[in-house]
């Protein structure tokens, strides 16, 4: 028991600083991305907060698996170079039974992992879009340049000719269509621009300029105004950012559950035996009507060219029938498809915690990489060629070459027949190969 608490207690301590080193690379890189959109809107502390805790929120789902793998890496091999793994195995302690608790912690690990990537991620993404859409929209550095029409303002349209260096416009005309029942068209010489104190109201004042109304209803009833000096209030609450309701919006596949998934899949699937069944149908009939002697009403068709041009016409409209069909179950598999790479990176993701352990504590014992430097190189090493295979699996899958399932597992099995094959050799000191090969020569002799 104090082998075992021994074993957990050097895990803690590297898992939270690999865990939190590649959150925050993940973050940093992110937040370069988008540091012009953050700086330029006009955002609250609290905003710009929610924002990145949303964007942790589906970064720690990755950031888990490479935490276990890291501080595997490095407590095995920590121990490994300070010669208590020998210890261990003098007393009568296999590989196997050093990494049993660390299989139990990790099997934990990926129930929490899954929960939380199939109940609150789902949630967050649907937040966080929403969210980047709100900032998009978001247009705080509103302002009017010399010679371009400005429709920042719904139903408004801005033109000056002429913008000076401290705000003055020159040759001012703004466009009126806010209201369908009547069309003003404001021209001035000059004006000035600026937000109200509350930011919701752009308030712009001209100087001596005319107003021009018409109602398109009454096209006789035209008016001309002129002034020396007139102000316009225009709405800008669509200028700065606005939370949006997100609650009733609809939802990708990275926004919903494994159950929400699993219906569109059944319904997909549903639909394409059916479509199946019908095209296979009209095969078969269409097949035995040409099987059957042609019967041609002579009184109706009276020359040879009449009867090819019938039969070319009868065989155009079964291929447009068949390659609709064909259109229409090709969609739904790739449809089903799709969902089905979401449903199963749900699953595989969270399970690369088990097989990280598998494959870092016998790499660990054997480069014997207590230090960071070790540790991290393994560790980004084995992260980059899950994701390759990861990545290759899911553009394998979409492209419907490999079968979701394996195409998403495929990263799994791949480290984890790695990981068995270390592990063996660590544990028994000799290879399954060798193994395999020793059995052969025996089966041989006998």
């Amino acid at each position: 028991m104090i082998l075992i608490r021994y074993i957990l207690r050097a895990h803690v301590a590297p898992f939270v600083f690999g865990t939190s080193v590649i959150m925050s690379l993940f973050l940093v890189q992110y937040i370069m991305r988008w540091v012009d959109q953050l700086a330029s809107k006009g955002l609250d502390l609290a905003t710009i907060g929610e924002f990145l805790v949303l964007n942790l929120s589906w970064i720690v789902v990755l950031a888990i698996p490479i935490g276990v793998l890291f501080s595997t890496v490095m407590a095995f091999g920590g121990m490994s170079a300070a010669h208590e793994t020998t210890v261990m195995k003098s007393s009568g302690m296999g590989l196997f039974q050093m990494m049993l608790p660390v299989f139990v912690v990790s099997l934990g690990l990926w129930g929490f992992t899954f929960w939380y990537t199939d109940n609150v991620l789902p949630d967050t993404n649907l937040r966080l879009s929403g969210m980047m859409r709100d900032i998009q929209r978001a247009k705080p550095t509103f302002a009017v340049e010399s010679g371009q029409f400005t429709t920042h303002i719904e139903g408004y349209t801005i033109l000056a000719r002429n913008v000076d260096t401290s705000g003055v416009m020159t040759g001012v005309t703004i466009y009126d269509g806010s209201r369908a029942d009547r069309r003003t068209i404001v021209s001035a010489d000059t004006g000035r621009m600026m937000f109200s104190p509350s930011s919701t109201r752009l308030v712009v004042q001209l100087f001596r300029g005319e107003i021009h109304q018409s109602m398109p209803q009454q096209p006789n009833d035209y008016r001309v105004i002129t002034f020396d000096r007139h102000q316009i209030v225009l709405p800008a609450d669509q200028l700065f950012f606005q939370s949006t309701d997100v609650s009733g919006s609809s939802r990708s596949d990275r926004e919903m559950s494994i159950a929400d998934m699993q219906e569109i899949v059944d319904r997909a699937q549903t639909e394409e035996r059916r479509v199946q069944h019908e095209f296979d149908s009209l095969l078969v009939e269409q097949q035995r009507t040409l099987s059957r002697p042609a019967r041609i009403d002579s009184s109706a068709i009276t020359s040879e060219q009449q009867r090819i041009q019938q039969a070319l016409l009868g065989v155009s409209s079964i291929r447009s029938n068949l390659e609709s069909l064909s259109f229409r179950r090709e969609s739904e598999h790739v449809m089903a498809n799709t969902y089905l790479v979401e449903i199963y990176k749900k699953y595989a993701i969270p399970f690369a915690c088990v097989i990280f352990v598998l494959v870092g504590a016998p790499l660990g014992m054997i480069v014997k990489g207590g230090s960071f430097g070790t540790s991290a190189i393994i560790s980004l090493g084995f992260y980059i060629l899950y994701w390759i295979s990861l990545i290759g699996g899911e553009k394998l899958a979409d492209r419907n070459i490999l079968d979701p399932g394996i195409a998403i597992w495929s990263g799994n099995i791949l480290i984890g027949a790695i990981g068995i094959f270390v592990a063996y050799k660590v544990n028994y000191e000799v290879t399954p190969i060798a193994v395999l090969r020793q059995w052969f020569a025996k089966r041989r002799n006998a």
